[in-house]
């Protein structure tokens, strides 16, 4: 290690910026995130730069560099397009005991920028120390994908108990102990998913009752997506790592059980019509159960637990039970499925609104409306509906539709084994029967079907070969 990473605090502290174009203004706006009193020199100052002068919140000074321009700055950059002029601020301040950073010139500087991740009060800078800074720019990328934006507010919590924790744990080995417990449990998860008064109350009442308080469970009621694990949510990744249980139905895709955290006890309760592995009630007091125990508990469903999920149904039961819960949304197959179709659901030449539809009712039935699918310009999405696909068809154009109206089923969206069918109203089912679907299929109904044979990216692996165009 060639240069020691600290961190400065400058807030209300004279910065002096020199120069006035891009690479200056990028400086200043670093400057200011940290609060600092910023002064930039330069002949001639970029929009922006100016923008912020007109509203006080940094100082112009008009004129060509001067070192009597560095007197009692914290810290100076250097950003001209002048190497003797950088050069010259660089032996100045240097000169004078100041700090400084010359962009893009790592011999003339004191100190160096690293390229930052900002979760104030928590900030992480990575450096290359001037030798690559795209690299460091790269890093600080993979960084930010796996921290939560959320960690800033779980710092600001922990500051607000830090004295009654001092005063709780005499030594600093027990207050350890202490926050990594805490930085382990559920409280994080309160603060991330919005739940910042549930998250200060339970670190409460850790402090007044550490016993009692560690063994309530939750229930993590997850939307899987449509199938394609790279649609997965951050944040439904990380839930999926800390379960202790994960329940989990037949949408789920195996790419997508692959990530749940290797040692985390499976329970299946996959359903298909007319023949349910648990009945749903069954599965709400499931979920209330094991949460009461103590665990960690996973409801991973495919596509979003709001759309024909169930999931307001299990989190009515986690309500009436005092489980705390929380809803992460996922990719509805409508929207991930039709994407890899290269079928938009809407598009102003076609469909200016669209419906989703479940294909069989809560007591099996198709009784649905129909008047209400027919509307013209409009796009159908029916989940569920390769059972009663001939029927659907049939009532469609019984209601108006036209026999060549086209339609799409697709099997297994955005998954290497999805595999598509086009056809109109009238042959849908027979071409359907023919390629052999089963479920789990979402069929799309409308003129934007059309656009499928221009818009079609996705060609899967497996089953290129397979995708049946009218």
């Amino acid at each position: 290690m060639q240069a020691l990473p600290i961190f400065i605090n400058i807030t209300n502290r004279l910065c002096v910026v020199i120069g006035g174009g891009e690479v200056a203004t990028r400086k200043v706006s670093m400057l200011l995130k940290a609060n600092a009193a910023v002064t930039v020199v330069s002949p001639e100052f970029s929009h922006e730069l100016q923008e912020m002068a007109a509203v006080g919140k940094i100082q112009l000074i008009q004129a060509s560099y001067a070192a009597s321009q560095l007197n009692g700055a914290c810290l100076v950059v250097a950003a001209t397009d002048a190497q003797a002029v950088n050069a010259a601020v660089s032996n100045d301040a240097k000169a004078l005991n100041i700090p400084v950073n010359v962009v893009d010139a790592p011999d003339l500087c004191t100190f160096t920028m690293g390229s930052i991740i900002d979760r104030s009060p928590v900030v992480i800078a990575v450096s290359s120390e001037g030798k690559a800074p795209v690299l460091a720019r790269y890093v600080r990328t993979k960084i930010e994908t796996m921290l939560p934006t959320g960690y800033g507010r779980i710092a600001a919590i922990a500051g607000e108990f830090r004295d009654q924790v001092k005063a709780k744990f005499a030594t600093s080995q027990a207050r350890r102990r202490f926050w990594e417990d805490v930085l382990q449990g559920p409280m994080v998860e309160r603060v991330l998913s919005g739940q910042e008064q549930a998250a200060r109350q339970l670190l409460q009442n850790l402090l007044d009752d550490q016993e009692a308080s560690t063994n309530k469970g939750e229930v993590f009621l997850v939307g899987g997506g449509p199938g394609d694990p790279d649609l997965l949510t951050f944040r439904a990744l990380r839930l999926m790592q800390q379960c202790d249980v994960c329940i989990y139905d037949k949408l789920v895709s195996p790419e997508v059980m692959a990530l749940v955290r290797r040692d985390a006890e499976l329970i299946y309760v996959g359903k298909s019509r007319d023949q349910h592995t648990l009945p749903q009630q069954e599965i709400n007091e499931l979920l209330a159960k094991l949460a009461l125990q103590g665990k960690r508990v996973l409801r991973l469903k495919g596509g979003d637990p709001f759309i024909f999920g169930r999931g307001g149904e299990e989190i009515e039961t986690l309500m009436q039970h005092g489980v705390p819960f929380q809803v992460v949304p996922g990719i509805t197959a409508a929207n991930g499925v039709s994407s890899y179709a290269g079928i938009p659901l809407t598009h102003r030449d076609y469909a200016q609104a669209c419906l989703f539809i479940t294909g069989h009712l809560k007591d099996g039935t198709l009784d649905l409306d129909w008047r209400a699918m027919a509307r013209p310009r409009q796009t159908v999405v029916v989940y569920m509906g390769l059972v009663g696909l001939a029927q659907i068809c049939e009532k469609l154009i019984e209601h108006g539709v036209s026999p060549a109206m086209p339609v799409a089923v697709v099997q297994q969206g955005t998954t290497q084994r999805q595999k598509v069918v086009v056809a109109t109203l009238a042959d849908l089912a027979a071409k359907v029967a023919a390629a052999g679907l089963k479920a789990p299929c979402l069929t799309i109904i409308g003129e934007v079907v059309h656009l499928r044979e221009k818009l079609a990216w996705f060609e899967p692996k497996e089953h290129a070969e397979n995708s049946i165009q009218n």
